[in-house]
């Protein structure tokens, strides 16, 4: 098989042009990353290069020993990928210590996978383990609103899960475990990638303030209506607060327990403090 013909590469660039078409990836911001699964990889092997040399990823991830990824590429325009994927897109596979990598497919132009590789990898460990293996799909984009409630909100996970749950019912269904919060970092170092990856332990979206937002899922589907939920949530908070700096009502902490018992999520009480 072809390797554009795989369905995860087709899902993979649906996502990508999706995200770009929401605006959240202006120039060339914003990365995307797979981890393959096994008999993904098997479909496409005999086109995969066997050359690459291996180049250190400058962080230590074990538990990634041997899995293949698709990444979206270093200085790469999303609006690009759907046009010539094979130029901003790679398949890289990590090597038997989790140190190095070296890509096998893609990038035909140049290049290398994004800068925020390390992240991506740390937080990919991260998520495999704590999923049991199920959450395959990391994702970091530009979300305007979310972007702009980062410099009016205060930079606390209670806070920003608070105010994002109560501008629309399914939000708490959506993220219940709520979202973490990282004030201003380097992005593309080891730094943020460990700072990530703390939160990553408990929750599937990060945002890292005056930036973007970062969201872990099982399937491109769940990841990326993560993202857009907690995007258009935060775009409804952004217009309440510009009619009227105080709600005149909002769903309450007794609201959210109701809500929790009829959809059967565990809402964390330290989110459901009283105003």
């Amino acid at each position: 098989m072809k390797i554009l013909d795989a369905k995860f590469v087709q899902d993979f660039i649906k996502m990508a042009d999706d995200g770009y078409q929401q605006g959240w990836h202006e120039r060339n911001g914003g990365n995307l990353s797979y981890r393959i699964k096994p008999e993904e990889v098997e479909i496409i092997r005999n086109r995969l290069d066997e050359k690459g040399e291996w180049i250190p990823i400058g962080v230590s991830v074990p538990d990634l020993a041997g899995e293949f990824f698709m990444v979206t590429g270093t200085g790469k325009y999303f609006r690009n990928i759907i046009v010539d994927p094979e130029a901003c897109l790679t398949i890289i596979e990590i090597d038997e210590k989790g140190e190095n990598y070296r890509k096998r497919w893609g990038l035909v132009e140049g290049g290398g996978p994004t800068s925020e590789l390390p992240t991506h990898l740390m937080n990919h460990e991260v998520k495999k383990r704590v999923s049991g293996g199920k959450h395959r799909v990391i994702y970091h984009a530009h979300t305007t609103n979310v972007i702009a409630l980062t410099f009016v909100l205060p930079l606390k996970d209670e806070i920003f899960t608070r105010e994002l749950w109560e501008m629309a019912t399914e939000c708490p269904i959506v993220f219940p475990d709520g979202v973490g919060v990282i004030g201003w970092m380097v992005p593309g170092g080891r730094e943020i990638a460990i700072e990530t990856g703390k939160l990553m332990e408990k929750y599937d979206a990060v945002i890292w303030a005056h930036h973007g937002m970062f969201c872990s899922g099982e399937s491109f589907d769940l990841t990326f209506g993560l993202m857009h939920t907690i995007e258009k949530s935060a775009e409804i908070l952004i217009k309440v607060l510009s009619m009227k700096p105080d709600k005149l009502q909002t769903i309450t902490p007794d609201n959210f327990r109701d809500l929790a018992v009829a959809f059967h999520v565990q809402l964390p009480e330290r989110f459901l403090y009283e105003k």
